[in-house]
């Protein structure tokens, strides 16, 4: 929301890849700004996009092919003409906009060097070229940085305060959310006019566990995990950041805190509870927060905030319910009727969550969802999945394309690993560097549950994972190979070894350890799959996908554990690579892409299960 206008992307039914929508205040709505319109030879898509407070601009990163090499693209709101373009260095959302309307803050990379990382000021209608660096290694003496460190300035919409955001490690898909390994430093915006004597405070280092914030005019609001395993929420004064004088807001509890968004006079805390979203407000002034009624036992998949109003946007969906979007008022959530109700009827579907008692005794979740009329006889084709790194939860998500699966007897399972972020950051750190082996573990588990319950058997049994999902799907298939019908292991991390030489390589470097430290090549030779590949094994079928654009996990990751597999086989079962010529890590892919690909991994897996 900004101004008086909704933003959103949404996929026309006659559109290759999503639009940017905007909606009038008299209930209007119209495309805004379709990226595929854009000359070249490949497709583009929207990565991520943030309009000005007042609504009269938006900043769209826009790529082609899946290549995630962002330009960004302004647009007026008015007539959707495109104002300027700052080249194709780019990545995150970590753009903010000042009170003007015509100047933003926004982060970039030197041309080719994924280690020199810099924040710039810009002003619509000047050149990219001359933007000012306002936040850089070496700059400000205040402000600590390695060569693998990013620094990211976030300028509120409200109040005379920024932040600056040092990223030691991998990111989550949020920028005010879902952190980790960071750094936190405040100074009041009037530095921004000299940025080398900008006077930055430290507020928070890595060791008080910030993983996600928010702020008022006069008060930065923390959620961290130091002494505090699932987190809670810390408020300290913007003019005095002092984290040992923090005040406690949000205490913690068997929920794991995840993010905090301010709504006027309030606070709006956004929980997991064993992988379902709750959410719960509370007064700034103080007080006890309570919980709010939620429409379902389901997942949060986004929420926004008004940057003048109180009132919120929170995207609400489940397993087998369409996601609707509610408004919050300050007192309530109200369904808005602006998202459109899915053809796709799930009414003879079900999902339910087992817990899985893993080898060392802790219960894993494990959410099972397919037809109501499904016979535990051991007989039926299942997929699971599952994805366990950088804390990130397994949210509740809805997939009317599986709804095939489900009527032709499908089992679908998503196993909630540690190394993700189901129970907050205790969860993380109980599958992260060298706990990684649990993770894997974990899911063979989660399939040895499902067999011993009737849901399938190892010949109907298949497994699915995508980037760090690789992790316990490519673990499971070299520990394991017997209980696997196949695999489709999508763009993965199967090579960790060689990881830290790749484009992102050392910023993953926290979440999975080092070739440089024998504790950290420990902790990667658990999750190099491509090593544990043994002669003359009989392995399951296995399809391995990439995209030649990717730049997460370069293509020669997915092609070296082919080939060795390929090579080491006893099974006379096939090893496949899928190669997307125009494609990346799977963002900003076409409805084509996705379909193609979908239908691809689902014939290949019931091609390979007994019975199909």
């Amino acid at each position: 929301m900004a101004g008086d206008r909704i933003f959103s992307l949404v996929r026309e039914p006659d559109a290759r890849v999503p639009v940017l929508m905007v909606r009038e205040p008299d209930g209007t709505s119209r495309v805004l700004f379709d990226p595929d319109t854009l000359p070249g030879e490949a497709h583009h898509a929207i990565d991520w996009y943030v309009p000005s407070p007042d609504g009269r601009h938006v900043a769209c990163a826009v790529f082609p092919s899946g290549s995630e090499d962002n330009a960004i693209q302004v647009i007026d709101a008015d007539s959707g003409a495109l104002l300027d373009m700052i080249p194709p260095t780019t990545r995150f959302a970590f753009l903010s906009w000042l009170e003007d309307g015509r100047t933003f803050v926004y982060h970039r990379y030197a041309e080719q060097d994924r280690l020199d990382s810099r924040t710039f000021l810009h002003q619509l209608g000047t050149d990219p070229a001359q933007d000012a660096v306002v936040l850089a290694r070496g700059l400000n003496p205040h402000i600590e940085l390695t060569s693998r460190d990013r620094p990211f300035l976030v300028v509120p919409p409200r109040g005379e305060w920024m932040l600056a955001i040092v990223s030691h490690g991998a990111l989550g898909p949020g920028t005010t959310e879902y952190l980790s390994d960071c750094t936190v430093y405040v100074a009041p915006r009037t530095g921004l006019a000299n940025p080398a004597t900008c006077p930055w405070r430290k507020v928070a280092g890595v060791a008080d566990g910030v993983t996600a914030f928010a702020t008022s005019h006069d008060t930065l609001y923390l959620v961290s995990h130091r002494d505090a395993p699932r987190s809670r929420v810390l408020a300290v004064p913007l003019a005095e950041p002092d984290m040992s004088k923090a005040r406690v807001v949000v205490p913690a509890g068997r929920r794991a805190v995840e993010a905090v968004r301010v709504v006027g006079d309030r606070l709006l805390v956004r929980d997991l509870d064993g992988g379902v979203s709750r959410v719960r407000h509370a007064p700034l002034s103080g007080g006890e927060p309570t919980d709010l009624p939620m429409p379902g036992d389901g997942a949060i998949l986004e929420w926004t905030t008004h940057p003048e109003r109180p009132e919120a946007l929170l995207l609400v969906a489940g397993w087998t319910d369409a996601p609707r979007l509610y408004r919050y008022d300050g007192h309530s959530l109200q369904d808005t009727g602006l998202a459109p109700r899915s053809p796709v009827d799930f009414g003879d579907v079900q999902a339910r969550t087992l817990h899985v008692p893993a080898r060392d005794g802790t219960p894993v979740p494990l959410t099972v969802i397919h037809h109501k009329n499904l016979k535990l006889d051991g007989d039926n084709p299942a997929v699971l999945t599952g994805y366990g790194s950088h804390g990130i939860p397994d949210l509740p998500q809805f997939h009317p394309e599986l709804l095939a699966w489900y009527e032709r007897g499908g089992v679908y399972a998503v196993a909630h690993l540690r190394g993700g972020g189901t129970y907050g950051r205790e969860w993380h750190e109980a599958g992260r560097g060298p706990r990684k082996e649990a993770t894997i573990t974990d899911f063979i588990d989660c399939a040895e549950h499902l067999i011993k319950l009737g849901y399938t058997r190892p010949g109907r049994l298949t497994a699915e994972g995508s980037s760090g999902g690789g992790i316990p799907t490519g673990g499971a298939l070299v520990r394991r190979p017997e209980l696997w019908a196949a695999m489709a292991i999508q763009v993965p991390t199967v090579n960790a070894t060689r990881n830290e030489f790749t484009e992102s390589g050392p910023i993953n470097v926290p979440e999975f350890g080092s070739i440089t430290t024998e504790e950290g090549l420990r902790a990667l030779l658990i999750i190099d799959a491509y090593l544990r590949v043994r002669d003359g094994v009989p392995y399951p079928a296995v399809l391995l996908t990439t995209g030649l654009r990717d730049a997460r996990v370069p293509p020669w990751q997915p092609a070296k554990l082919a080939a060795r597999l390929q090579a080491a086989t006893a099974s006379g079962r096939p090893v496949l690579m899928r190669v997307e010529e125009h494609g990346g890590h799977g963002a900003g892919s076409t409805r084509d892409q996705e379909h193609e690909l979908l239908a691809d991994v689902l014939a290949f897996i019931l091609h390979a299960s007994d019975g199909s």
